[in-house]
């Protein structure tokens, strides 16, 4: 009996050990990865420390990237660039996201995400602007448009999940935002087992279109970095409650500013194309643009396509 407990205890603090060592080395490799990323500026805004790429000018357009994504993402697509060419461009690491911080006890929701990009945007000196937003990002961007009408010249929204219904993917991604136990495993095992199934990932992100080398090198380690990773939770959860609170029955015929949606035909996380179709249906007047053969990742597949919808709502809010 002793000698089972003696094995149950070294068995333990072998285990303990190596959760430890694990943990170590994925700090250390979470530091690492911002290193190649030290563009951009940083902004305070009510306890947040924004991170965001500035480049242009002329008319301010914000771009607001998807969950587990950085504002680096319109970088290696070529958005950034190419919208910088014709505008005032401010790209934001949200919250958690990046480089910027998400302070704990409160949830992040859309609207708390919003309103804390408006403050940010009128800090900078910016009265008003419009926005894209992909994926995660397009609710931040639906948010905006509701909160503060008088600011949002037009949005454009690619990739959107717009009527969420209640599915188990979502309640096995919220899982690592629980605390303690998803704290352990977002700096212990959950770095690996992202970095190991990368390949899949990006697979699933990108397909049918081409899968961005530039993206898949530069973002694997920012987004397998534990504080991302519960961050990516985090809004897995926030989707997920927002589906059981009657997601599918959201409705956005309020919207009366122009907007822009955009989507990819073959996207493989969810039904991109009838997501768009539908909320064409309630918002009278708006643009939609569904690219054949390009994934979720429709900004990296078509970076131009997605530019001239970004002109077309800006004409039409004459801004342009």
């Amino acid at each position: 009996m002793v000698r089972r407990t003696n094995k149950t205890t070294a068995a333990a603090i072998l285990l303990g050990a190596g959760l430890s060592g694990l943990a170590l080395y994925n700090s250390a490799r979470a530091r690492r990865a911002l290193f190649p990323h030290g563009s951009g500026r940083f902004i305070g805004v009510a306890g947040v420390r924004l991170h965001l790429l500035e480049q242009g000018s002329g008319t301010p357009l914000i771009l607001l990237h998807g969950n587990g994504s950085s504002a680096e993402d319109f970088k290696t697509s070529g958005m950034l660039d190419k919208a910088a060419s014709r505008y005032r461009v401010l790209a934001f690491d949200r919250p958690g996201f990046g480089r910027s911080t998400r302070p704990r006890g409160k949830w992040w929701t859309a609207a708390e995400q919003a309103d804390l990009i408006h403050a940010a945007v009128a800090q900078l000196g910016t009265e008003r602007y419009f926005i894209l937003g992909h994926s995660w990002g397009a609710s931040v961007a639906l948010q905006l448009a509701r909160r503060h009408p008088a600011s949002v010249a037009g949005i454009v929204l690619a990739s959107g999940y717009y009527y969420p219904p209640p599915r188990l993917g979502l309640a096995l991604a919220a899982l690592p935002a629980l605390p303690v136990a998803g704290d352990v495993f977002c700096h212990t095992l959950l770095p690996l087992l992202v970095r190991l199934t990368w390949p899949l990932a990006m697979g699933k992100i990108f397909r049918p279109g081409i899968i961005s080398a530039a993206f898949a090198s530069s973002a694997k380690d920012i987004a397998s970095r534990p504080s991302q990773l519960r961050s990516i939770a985090a809004e897995s959860g926030l989707m997920l409650a927002a589906a059981l609170a009657g997601g599918r029955f959201t409705r956005y015929d309020d919207l009366s500013l122009p907007v822009g949606i955009i989507a990819g035909a073959g996207d493989r996380l969810f039904d991109a194309k009838t997501e768009a179709l539908r909320l064409q249906s309630e918002i009278p007047g708006c643009f939609v643009d569904i690219i054949p053969q390009a994934g979720h990742m429709v900004h990296h597949t078509a970076p131009l396509a997605v530019l001239a919808m970004v002109d077309r709502v800006a004409a039409a809010a004459n801004m342009k």
